[in-house]
């Protein structure tokens, strides 16, 4: 344990972590739930359209560009993984470097080392939230290749249209969690200058976060679509 580990670090670490993870609860809470669960409605509206036409390369297609965006998302963190495993190799040397920058705060080399332990281990859930969303389109790939023709009027026409619908949109949640890990670990990265610069930049990208899911201009619209649906 660093002997220069004070309350104040141990407090800016439990507020991310539990800003990371009270994020959509608080959602659900306070502004009616996250874009991704209003957009549900939208993707078994797709999947049903879908399941409706003779030809679904065009939902081949949109799948395809989801799931190389998620995959290039992976690749990307894995790469960033890396980096800082090999910092880990160097760490002696990139400490006296990062120290004497003006900016940030003294530090022994094992408090360092944590620090930088904290911001792998938020990427490191975001890249298996990534993979674990890869795995769900693939997942969704296979339910919409086996929806039935439109003129075989399937029994169980509806629930095959909510399953794809549902595993879709758990595909979804999991790359949003992935992207959010990313802002966490910028917050994470203001560990090096402070823990009260920290947790101010906590605050302020949770503070973005919400506006984005409630006050833009495209969450109002995405609402308006969302409730012209639910009134068709």
């Amino acid at each position: 344990m660093p002997q220069d580990l004070d309350i104040l670090h141990i407090a800016a670490i439990a507020f991310l972590v539990a800003a990371w993870a009270t994020y959509a609860p608080l959602l659900g809470k306070f502004a009616r739930g996250t874009l991704n669960t209003k957009l549900s409605i939208v993707r078994r509206r797709w999947i049903d359209l879908s399941m409706r036409r003779e030809n679904r390369t065009f939902d081949a297609v949109m799948l395809g560009h989801i799931i190389n965006s998620v995959a290039f998302f992976g690749s990307a963190t894995l790469i960033v993984l890396a980096g800082i495993v090999g910092l880990f190799a160097n760490a002696g040397h990139v400490h006296k470097l990062v120290s004497g920058l003006p900016f940030v705060a003294p530090m022994s080399l094992e408090l360092f080392a944590l620090k930088v332990m904290v911001v792998g281990l938020l990427l490191t859930i975001s890249f298996f939230s990534f993979t674990y969303a890869l795995r769900k389109f693939v997942y969704t790939v296979s339910l919409l290749g086996g929806l039935p023709e439109p003129e075989d009027n399937h029994p169980h026409q509806a629930e095959l249209i909510a399953a794809a619908a549902t595993v879709l949109s758990e595909a979804v949640r999991s790359f949003n969690s992935g992207i959010r890990g990313y802002y966490y670990s910028v917050s994470a990265l203001f560990l090096f200058i402070s823990p009260v610069s920290c947790i101010a930049t906590t605050a302020l990208v949770m503070i973005m976060l919400f506006y984005r899911q409630t006050s833009t201009r495209t969450a109002r619209t995405i609402d308006g679509y969302v409730d012209a649906l639910n009134r068709d």
